[in-house]
């Protein structure tokens, strides 16, 4: 699987991520072979956030990785920070909110080297826009951490362009991503600007829940149009809407969430997957239910 810079000064990811917020719920051999499968795919890098399964998520990787640390050089670790949730793990906490300060993010950093036994994070995002956000606290927060090596590369999470652009403004190098959540059925950012100006930025969208959280499923018009189409393709469904967001010109990274490496192994075939541009447009229409003006 080929590796892309997701910006021109920022890291090479694989083409496609595989998530990590489910993967508390099964063993530390478990997560070794999901790790292994991934990078038997072509699937090198892997994203994480502090709060996922409860604050045990990273942990759970860090511990497959304490067990093979050569793994570590064959892959990109992403991880988030800036959620404070309600947890018996965080029992100072009495309400769920966002913390984006310099001693948070530190702190944060930290944490999550120490979780995930690794020496540094190849890419950390603030996870959610925080209304409190001082941008010159965090760009000084940002600065030391990538001066110490500690964090290679910085990028956000869920932010709006003008969130993006005004943290923008007091970083003295590049914001490389924002992620989002953007799926054949979440599909308004490409039509909103939001993508257009990452575009604009050279900055690649990374896509959160990709499959739009299984509502093909849901849906048997979608169900059966999604099979069919995919016969002709000789691919599967799950194939088909990871193709759906491969093809578009900006280079979208979709990130697969999922425990199971037969879903991992399926998903990486979506790269031979080359979608014939009226079929993504029928696609679109599945959705949309209506043409385009």
């Amino acid at each position: 699987m080929q590796k892309i810079k997701i910006h021109p000064e920022g890291p090479a990811l694989s083409r496609l991520v595989v998530g990590v917020w489910r993967w508390h719920t099964v063993s530390t051999q478990h997560v070794e072979v999901l790790i292994k499968t991934s990078l038997e795919s072509g699937i090198t890098s892997f994203d994480h956030a502090d709060i996922y399964g409860n604050y045990s998520c990273e942990e759970v990787f860090g511990n497959a990785l304490r067990g093979s640390s050569s793994l570590r050089n064959e892959m990109e670790i992403v991880t988030k920070c800036g959620i404070k949730l309600l947890s018996d793990k965080r029992p100072n906490h009495t309400i769920k909110h966002y913390d984006t300060s310099k001693d948070h993010i530190m702190w944060s950093v930290e944490n999550s080297l120490k979780m995930l036994a690794t020496d540094r994070i190849d890419l950390l995002l603030l996870h959610r826009p925080d209304p409190l956000l001082t941008p010159a606290e965090v760009a000084e927060a940002f600065t030391i951490l990538k001066r110490q090596g500690k964090v290679l590369h910085f990028g956000v999470s869920n932010f709006t362009t003008t969130q993006l652009e005004m943290l923008q403004s007091y970083l003295p190098f590049p914001i490389v991503t924002n992620q989002i959540e953007l799926s054949l059925f979440k599909n308004l950012s490409l039509f909103d600007g939001t993508v257009d100006t990452l575009m604009k930025q050279r900055i690649r969208a990374m896509a959160w829940s990709p499959l739009g959280g299984g509502k093909h499923f849901e849906d048997e018009r979608i169900k059966s149009a999604l099979q069919n189409l995919a016969e002709l393709y000789q691919s599967t469904p799950t194939q088909l809407l990871l193709a759906w967001l491969l093809k578009h010109p900006s280079i979208i990274f979709p990130i697969l969430g999922t425990t199971k490496s037969e879903r991992i192994e399926d998903g990486a075939k979506s790269l031979n997957v080359a979608l014939d541009r009226q079929h993504w447009f029928e696609m679109l229409k599945w959705v949309e239910e209506r043409d385009v003006a």
